[in-house]
């Protein structure tokens, strides 16, 4: 690799890992596992090292990875938080072993083996014994005051015994496999996304500013290291011995006086992994001498005195008993491998995901293979690889949907195949939330929470049985009342009179939203109008596609559409369009809106431009016609001006509509 291919590798690692990092630090959501994080670390690193003119200050390999979320008042750390190197091979660990002994540290030379826990890293401070404040790590240098999440943590202490007057220590906050487990579980009946694994789930709840959701997660605190006290210590044995006499439960450890003893406690435990109650992405080996890690060191990240050892994810060969699909709320099919079951990561797993037809092509799934599963993300099993000396019948998504029967339709940007059925049982709450939604029918008070209980009930089987309720039934359910359950029912009725525009949008058919709703009610009268039209007809009108314009076309022939038409007529739901088109003089014409008016908002703006038979866009193009600028506009006025494009303001524009 020469210089130049070098510095365009390092720059789109830099990019990568850095996005990781916010994923996984800033939003508790990572989408790989710490294993792959960390080898993008690895290959960043080395690629450094050969190539140090292209390492710059900014890069990740030369800071810790988290940030501090203006959330909360930052906390300076007395003693920094340092992150450390990571290793993925013995020989590495061996390499760590022959730098200390390089060192020719004074005294005997001992090594702490210790596993290193999967979990939030937080820094407490005790005054006079008592618990004072705590922070997370953030960037290593400052971190977040969280000692109101941290106080609802019951193996935290909030009184220590024979305590240093003043005393900082280190640990890990996590979320125990079974209370992870039992969450997910939870999240899963009520329909909730699931956490991605427990160390985000800690992360996730601890970084909340309501306490009650630390305290709901049921967490816990580990420590492992004294960051600053006012005794001294010699040994980082003797700092674990402390902290425990003082009440904190404490990472397990064992000493060893050369590396090769320490490999084989390492293999120890990532064999033993499944029996902690916490988990584990590695194991942490440090020099038991406080004073010899003085000598060794650190770099201007990572201390020289200790390495962490990453365990590659725990992967396990199983066979496929079946290939089942699941129809999610938005109508995604998902193809799922039923497996003999197998102990993978800390659970026993039956099931796993085979992600869309694309993945199992490319693998080449059949029912009967041999196959690698591992856990995606720590949680999810999914097949990784084939043995493919077995050539059972090949394995394809269904044609129709196996909850309704409907068609299934592959999206034209991706590679989902979706059920098209208007009222599919197993899109019911998302379908009939939509139908409901602001942009779509309006109708105050029928969140989501309300159609999860009208669905629970069997009150609602689909988006036309909200016309038959009335108010005496849902003043029977929990938390209604009467008074509420009336005005539901008078916003229920109002809703009728929406017209077509909204009940376009409210059906949910691909890509015709509020916008594309409005343009096909300016453009027919009523809903039996735009049924009979032909897709020609609807491609000819300028912002319908020929794509959208299928889409529109096999939804109305959808027999399932059919009856919840019929269903919605004899509700009395307007089809009549709402729509007036004052005159047509800006047909043809895009405008966009940029800054901020003096006399109109953005939405009656745009709604006069389109009663007036205009296209209100967001971007600014070569075939925008006007831009109506107000104060403070922005860069979409600098791109007009550079375009040649017609600039407006409110006087303008006021003459133009006069």
């Amino acid at each position: 690799m020469d210089a130049l291919e070098a510095k365009a590798k390092i720059e789109a690692l830099k990019a990568e890992v850095e996005e990781h990092a916010r994923r996984y630090y800033d939003e508790d959501a990572p989408t790989i596992s710490d294993f792959e994080y960390d080898k993008l670390i690895h290959t960043l690193m080395d690629l450094e090292n050969e190539f140090p003119q292209f390492r710059t200050p900014d890069s990740p390999t030369q800071h810790v990875g988290g940030r501090v979320s203006s959330m909360f008042t930052p906390v300076r750390h007395e003693t920094p938080l340092a992150s450390l190197a990571d290793v993925f091979s013995h020989e590495e660990l061996f390499a760590f072993g022959d730098r200390v002994a390089a060192a020719e540290l004074s005294g005997p030379v001992q090594f702490d083996v210790e596993p290193k826990i999967d979990g939030l890293s937080i820094a407490v401070e005790y005054r006079g014994g008592k618990f004072y404040r705590g922070a997370t790590r953030g960037d290593g240098e400052t971190g977040e005051d969280v000692t109101e999440n941290l106080r609802t943590i019951r193996s935290l202490p909030k009184e220590l015994k024979n305590a240093p007057e003043r005393v900082i220590v280190r640990g890990e906050v996590y979320m125990a496999k079974e209370t992870f487990e039992a969450l997910n579980r939870r999240f899963e009946v009520e329909g909730k996304p699931l956490l991605a694994n427990p160390r985000n789930g800690a992360a996730g709840s601890l970084r909340q500013k309501d306490p009650k959701i630390a305290a709901e997660r049921q967490l816990d605190l580990i420590v492992y290291d004294i960051l600053f006290s006012t005794e001294t210590y010699q040994t980082d044995a003797e700092t674990l011995e402390a902290m425990k006499a003082m009440g904190f439960d404490v990472v397990p450890y064992k000493l060893y006086d050369n590396i090769r003893a320490c490999v084989e406690q390492i293999e120890w435990i990532g064999e033993h992994r499944d029996a902690f109650r916490y988990e584990m992405d590695g194991a942490v080996i440090k020099l038991n001498g406080l004073a010899q890690r003085e000598v060794m060191g650190r770099t201007a990240k990572v201390p020289r005195w200790a390495v962490a050892y990453k365990y590659p994810p725990e992967r396990k060969p199983s066979v496929v008993r079946d290939i089942v699909v699941q129809v999610g709320r938005t109508g995604v099919l998902t193809p799922k491998a039923v497996i003999d079951p197998i102990r993978l990561a800390g659970t026993t797993v039956s099931n796993a995901t085979l992600h869309n037809q694309d993945y199992i092509d490319k693998l080449d799934i059949r029912v009967g293979d041999t196959v690698i599963v591992q856990k995606a993300g720590e949680i999810i099993p999914q097949v990784v690889e084939v043995d493919r000396t077995k050539r059972p019948v090949g394995t394809v998504l269904p044609d129709a949907c196996p909850e309704c029967g409907s068609p299934v339709v592959r999206d034209e940007d991706g590679a989902a195949m979706r059920c098209t059925g208007a009222e599919c049982p197993a899109q019911r709450l998302r379908n009939i939330t939509h139908f409901a939604s602001k942009d779509a029918m309006d109708i105050d008070g029928l969140g989501e929470a309300v159609v999860e209980s009208l669905v629970g009930a069997g009150l609602v089987r689909n988006c036309a049985d909200i016309y038959y309720l009335d108010a005496q039934t849902l003043a029977q359910l929990d938390r209604f009342g009467v008074k509420r359950a009336e005005n539901l029912i008078a916003a229920i009725e109002a809703s009728k009179q929406q017209g077509l525009a909204r009940l376009l949008s409210a059906f949910g058919i691909r890509q015709v939203g509020a916008k594309a709703g409005k343009v096909l009610a300016r453009r027919f009268p009523d809903l039996d109008a735009l049924m009979s039209a032909s897709e020609e007809e609807l491609v000819s009108i300028g912002d319908i596609g020929p794509i959208t314009a299928q889409y529109i076309s096999d939804w109305f022939a959808s027999p399932q559409s059919q009856h919840l038409i019929r269903l919605l007529r004899e509700a009395g739901v307007s089809f009549e369009s709402r729509e007036e088109v004052a005159d047509t003089r800006f047909a043809g014409k895009t405008f966009v809106l940029t800054g901020t008016l003096p006399s109109y908002t953005r939405d009656e703006a745009g709604a006069i431009i389109e009663r007036f038979g205009g296209k209100v866009s967001g971007s600014v193009s070569r075939k925008t016609d006007y831009v109506l600028a107000g104060e403070a506009a922005g860069s979409k006025l600098t791109k007009a001006q550079s375009l040649g494009i017609p600039i407006l303001d409110e006087a303008a524009f006021n003459e133009m509509i006069r």
